[in-house]
């Protein structure tokens, strides 16, 4: 069949999905709903396929969702494990270590990652599924015709599915197509700033320092750990990339004292990652007729529990699974939606209240009651 020829499975299983973005949580959904045994294309708008290059913190429940997906050895391989979480006072002072119990038998609690090498074992697991992936398309029309759903891509290439999924971030297109009225992600007042490092050798997990300027410290290989630093910027200001490693030494300055030796390393401009924290929370249907949300395009969390890609991952084993036991997929995304939901929440409200105690906007929260609430929260099956 030609990509530009609309096919239609019918109601009969296995639907024919159609996945919009090929982030985290895109990729997830993709091998997930082709174990499943779902004839799955996938869509991703950047024709390059690009991600940035720091790294990313995946906790206890992301390793267990990585098993269940089947793709466990390839993720670890690539990462850095790890079984626990130091927190530090602002004076650098440490003030708890926080055992991160394992959920997969032989396997690490958490681990640290490059998001390169994640969205690497993602792709290829993919591809190996047998998903279709097509870049550099967007759906410019979905129009649900009550038994299936209708695309015209950016391309001019039509489709029919059974049903949609939108993965598409927290500008997510999908949601401005569904859901024209609900307001866009928020802005928190705080931005996070990424950096990798080389590791020091005694550093083998989490380190966060808690502080009016947030900082983690996460290794990610035998080599190199990233930092990132939360800071207050009201204003929401616009920097230049050639000011950027500057920018980020100047903040750092701000923070632990014994955390201003890494300045002295953060060269390269190219190699900061900015980024602005917003966060969302839909509370209403995640999904309209036969196309569905996930991830960051329904719920967006800001950092401070390390749960964001988390989510997504663990969203797409739940819809997929939920597919697999309902009989149309409007009762399944009614079930996804609220088997996910308190989860969700939970998270996003939870960071959000770390976010506005560093801000002063809300009383300071606990970081290492915070953190260890969180673990035990996430810990329950999905």
């Amino acid at each position: 069949m030609a990509i530009n020829e609309p096919s239609f499975q019918g109601e009969g299983k296995p639907w024919k999905v159609l996945v919009i973005g090929a982030g985290i949580g895109g990729l997830s959904a993709g091998i997930a709903l082709r174990k499943q045994g779902y004839d799955v294309e996938m869509i991703e708008k950047d024709p390059e396929w690009t991600v940035y290059g720091v790294g990313i913190i995946q906790q206890n429940n992301v390793i267990r969702a990585m098993y269940e997906l089947g793709v466990i050895d390839d993720y670890i391989d690539a990462g850095y494990g790890f079984d626990h979480v130091k927190i530090f006072a602002p004076n650098g002072m440490e003030v708890a270590k926080i055992p991160l119990p394992p959920l997969v038998e032989g396997y690490p609690a958490n681990a640290g990652i490059a998001r390169p090498a994640l969205q690497k074992v993602l792709a290829e697991n993919t591809k190996k599924s047998g998903a279709e992936i097509r870049l550099g398309l967007t759906a410019a029309e979905i129009n649900d015709r009550g038994d299936y759903v209708d695309v015209t891509f950016s391309d001019g290439s039509k489709g029919r599915y059974d049903l949609v999924i939108g993965a598409d971030g927290v500008y997510s297109q999908t949601r401005s197509t569904l859901f024209p009225d609900i307001p866009g992600p928020e802005f928190t007042g705080q931005s996070v700033w990424r950096y990798n490092f080389d590791r020091p050798e005694d550093m083998e997990g989490l380190h966060v320092y808690n502080g009016k300027i947030g900082v983690g410290l996460v290794p990610m290989s035998e080599d190199k750990i990233y930092m990132f630093v939360t800071t207050p910027e009201p204003t929401r200001p616009y920097f230049e990339k050639s000011t950027l490693a500057q920018e980020m030494k100047d903040r750092l300055q701000q923070a632990c004292h014994t955390l201003h030796h890494y300045a002295d390393d953060i060269t390269d401009n190219d190699g900061v990652v900015y980024r602005p924290l917003e966060w969302l929370m839909i509370e209403g249907d995640w999904h309209k007729g036969r196309v569905a949300l996930l991830g960051d395009a329904v719920h967006s969390t800001t950092p401070h529990l390390g749960q964001g890609a988390g989510l997504a991952i663990e969203d797409a084993l739940v819809i997929a699974d939920e597919l697999s036991k309902a009989s149309t997929p409007i009762q399944a995304f009614e079930n996804y939606r609220n088997r996910r939901f308190e989860r969700c929440d939970y998270v996003v409200k939870n960071s959000l209240a770390i976010c506005y105690g560093q801000l002063g906007k809300g009383p300071l929260v606990d970081n290492s009651k915070a953190t260890a609430e969180c673990v035990a929260v996430v810990a329950k099956p999905i």
